[in-house]
């Protein structure tokens, strides 16, 4: 049956279609006889029970340059009017996301919100994965440094990053004699009012971080991302690349530690990191990628794996 999807997104006219998980998933509706609207999350209107957007109608093609085709813009009830609406604007996770997820959480009872909007706001990426300390490295989160020299001393070399970052940003490599600790967590604490997070350095890195792709809480695919020359980060965003892999024993187990709890909480595609084949970084639920790298690899369409699983959600509704 044809749906009517509403996509709150960046602007199509940034994106780069060779990579952009969002743009595979619209493809991937289009294919599927699906129209689809797009909007921006900053558009949302709430008055006596509605929740609309101004969204313009949009036909995508994989063609640089030439990518999408736009009609002129409507009022879409989102309740009333849409089936499904994919949050998938990139992060910072902010009070402006943080509003959307409240808004978007009011019709979600009508309206298949994937992923939902309630599970999203109660899992931001580097917490929510604390559920999972026990696959974890060691981890502190503080505004500290007292409990960062503390830390580094424990365990050596660290990284510092943003409990809210995201894309491979902000990540900064400590050696084990605390060399510009102490101003990193300066700028840290200027920068941010909420907690950082310290996790002990994997030399592992070196070898990848891998992109796990979980869809309804099954295993879709992986890729392993190396981080690029004098890099120690491997996040594709950031100049890492990508390369074919499979899952270790460790892996799985975590997959399926982590699995059932993403269905339950509406978490349809959830991308998790995993670095040297046992430790669990983050697991990635406002905006995930990796699906097109993983096509490219090993063939599946995680795309369509993945509106299989929304479409089973809104038959079910």
């Amino acid at each position: 049956m044809p749906l009517t999807v509403a996509v709150q997104m960046d602007p199509l006219e940034s994106i780069n279609i060779a990579g952009d998980s969002s743009f595979a998933l619209m493809l991937s509706a289009q294919k599927r006889g699906h129209k689809l609207f797009h909007y921006a999350a900053e558009d949302l209107n709430w008055s006596d029970g509605r929740l609309w957007t101004k969204a313009r109608p949009v036909t995508v093609q994989r063609v640089e340059g030439d990518h999408f085709t736009a009609g002129d813009p409507i009022s879409l009830d989102l309740g009333d009017e849409a089936d499904v609406v994919l949050m998938r604007q990139d992060p910072p996770f902010d009070l402006g996301y943080i509003t959307a997820t409240h808004l978007l959480e009011r019709i979600a009872h009508k309206t298949l919100v994937a992923n939902d909007p309630a599970s999203v706001r109660n899992a931001p990426e580097k917490v929510f994965v604390l559920d999972y300390a026990r696959f974890m490295p060691p981890t502190l989160v503080t505004r500290s440094l007292d409990e960062a020299r503390a830390f580094l001393k424990q365990h050596g070399a660290i990284v510092v990053k943003p409990l809210h970052g995201n894309g491979g940003k902000a990540i900064f490599r400590v050696g084990a004699e605390g060399e510009n600790l102490s101003a990193l967590m300066e700028v840290f604490n200027q920068t941010w009012r909420e907690p950082h997070m310290v996790q002990a350095f994997l030399p592992d890195v070196a070898k990848g971080d891998k992109r796990i792709v979980l869809v309804d809480g099954e295993v879709a695919g992986a890729i392993n991302r190396l981080p690029g020359e004098g890099e120690f980060r491997s996040n594709l965003a950031v100049g890492g690349s990508a390369e074919k892999t499979e899952l270790t024993a460790k892996e799985r187990e975590i997959c399926e530690a982590l699995g059932p709890e993403l269905k339950r909480r509406g978490l349809i595609f959830v991308g998790i990191d995993v670095i040297g084949g046992e430790w669990l970084t983050e697991i990635n639920v406002t905006s995930p990628t990796g699906i097109v790298a993983i096509e490219r690899f090993d063939g599946t369409d995680v795309a369509g794996l993945i509106w299989d699983a929304i479409e089973r959600r809104v038959a079910e509704r």
